[in-house]
């Protein structure tokens, strides 16, 4: 028997069809139910229990078992009332640029296994250094690097590995403890990076993992953290690395770059300054969310995800480092069977040493096709227009005397909950249930720090490319009928 290849022109077809199929997705994406509603182990059990031991003469099972059995499992994060976590835009020119990265099949672990894999990376990161007003000695011409990695995640953890790195270098005495610092609001990826690097003994180490106090805005508490920062040093331990957070996950808090840096410095450490701005990074193509830079030339590393809010689907994050040496140094080994001239003499970047897996895929088609597509201003009116929908919906908020704001909406993200003491938290809790069993509405909670309490608190992200003003009008209309 041969193996049962699909054609050029089977290919043709049925991509054709899906392309076809994703796009009528995307027009009906709001007429299902926003949330899930199967039930757990129901999509397994629709599938065989064993995989087919003959392939398919025709794919029109695939097509009806992609209506029967995934649909009715998926959460629809491109629905236009998808209001929970965080955006996760997808667009047409990034999954053309996934099919095409697919297509082309690149191995782009060194220079030399396509230049162009390598080289439209390093050209599109440094647009991005100069599009969202970041120091321009992050780019690739000033010593400085730009790589595309999975995650904000692998990104906390390259940048954990190249500041243990720099430890060493900088004389730490490996019998003293490491110690990462973040805020109680940063997200959780920085504590399990300090896990996988060995630093951490497990999750809640705090001996290990530092998490400093936030101020009432959610942001980082300077002082605190200087003291933190200062008695291990005065014990003797060796401060390793600290994370900036531009946007906290619960409340899109703001962390001050500048203020964290100069803690740093007072307490008399040599600390790696991370600046992970995930969600929010994306806000700074506009100049007037640039606020959120200042001190950005004192940072290491800086990350931020397009699959977020730029329009490019899921995985792109775009991380930086301030000195390409220094991930090389902490990532880079070259047996013989990688070894190229090019590298060697120090003319190519191989991105396999600025990451932890060895092999990597075309990310930077996807993303170079959104920016072409959309422009600088495309681009800016599709984030200034989601900040103008979480205004209105402030104001809808605020007109309502039964519910209050919690915190200060910086962006795109909007905090509210009923009004009144504890009681009030048990029936905002329900409220959020009876919402999103319904459907038509998605959203998502935190606890938040609100007069003097932990409060429950929902929070809705306008973020989905797909969302426009009556819909965020139709999805307040749904939680105050909900509300009795």
């Amino acid at each position: 028997m041969t193996a049962p290849h699909m054609s050029p022109e089977q290919f043709r077809e049925l991509g054709r069809r899906m392309i076809d199929w994703i796009a009528d997705y995307w027009e009906r994406s709001g007429s299902f139910p926003v949330l899930s509603q199967v039930k757990p182990g129901e999509v397994k059990h629709a599938l065989p229990a064993e995989a087919p031991s003959q392939g398919l003469p025709d794919w029109s099972p695939v097509f009806e078992d992609l209506e029967r059995i995934i649909l009715p499992g998926i959460t629809h994060w491109q629905s236009p009332t998808f209001f929970g976590y965080f955006p996760a835009n997808a667009s047409g020119p990034g999954v053309l640029g996934e099919l095409l990265s697919a297509g082309l099949g690149v191995q782009g672990m060194l220079w030399a296994t396509s230049p162009a894999c390598t080289e439209l990376e390093e050209r599109v990161m440094d647009w991005l250094v100069d599009a969202l007003g970041l120091p321009r000695t992050w780019r690739s011409d000033a010593g400085g690097a730009g790589v595309i990695q999975g995650t904000a995640s692998e990104a906390a953890l390259v940048a954990l590995v190249a500041a243990r790195q720099r430890a060493r270098r900088a004389g730490w005495n490996e019998e003293a403890p490491l110690i990462v610092y973040a805020s109680h609001q940063a997200h959780s990826s920085i504590e399990k990076a300090a896990m996988v690097a060995g630093i951490s003994r497990g999750a809640g180490d705090r001996e290990r993992v530092r998490l400093a106090p936030v101020n009432a805005d959610t942001s980082v508490n300077a002082a605190a953290l200087e003291r933190m920062i200062a008695d291990d040093v005065l014990a003797g331990r060796w401060p390793c690395m600290v994370c900036a957070t531009l946007g906290t996950t619960g409340t899109l808090g703001f962390d001050s770059i500048a203020d964290v840096a100069l803690a740093i410095r007072r307490a008399g450490a040599q600390a790696w300054l991370h600046v992970d701005a995930a969600h929010a990074g994306a806000a700074c193509v506009c100049p007037e969310f640039r606020w959120m830079l200042d001190g950005a030339d004192a940072a290491d590393s800086f990350c931020f995800n397009p699959h977020k809010w730029l329009l490019t689907n899921f995985d792109c994050d775009c991380f930086w480092v301030r000195e390409k040496q220094r991930l090389v140094d902490a990532l880079s080994i070259t047996p013989e069977y990688l070894r190229t001239v090019a590298a060697d003499a120090g003319l190519v970047t191989d991105f396999r040493d600025l990451q932890v897996p060895l092999g990597r895929r075309f990310r930077a088609l996807k993303l170079w096709f959104v920016i072409r597509h959309y422009g600088l201003e495309g681009l800016q009116a599709h984030i200034r227009e989601h900040v103008r929908l979480a205004a209105l919906l402030e104001d809808l908020i605020r007109a309502d005397p039964r519910f209050e704001l919690v915190g200060t909406r910086r962006l795109n993200l909007v905090c509210f909950r009923l009004r009144g003491g504890a009681e009030a938290d048990e029936a905002t809790r329900r409220l959020l249930e009876r919402v999103n069993a319904r459907g038509r509405v998605f959203v998502t909670h935190t606890v938040f720090e609100h007069e003097g309490a932990p409060r429950y608190v929902i929070r809705m992200a306008v973020g989905s490319p797909q969302t426009r003003e009556g819909h965020v009008r139709a999805a307040w209309a749904e939680i105050q009928s909900q509300a009795g």
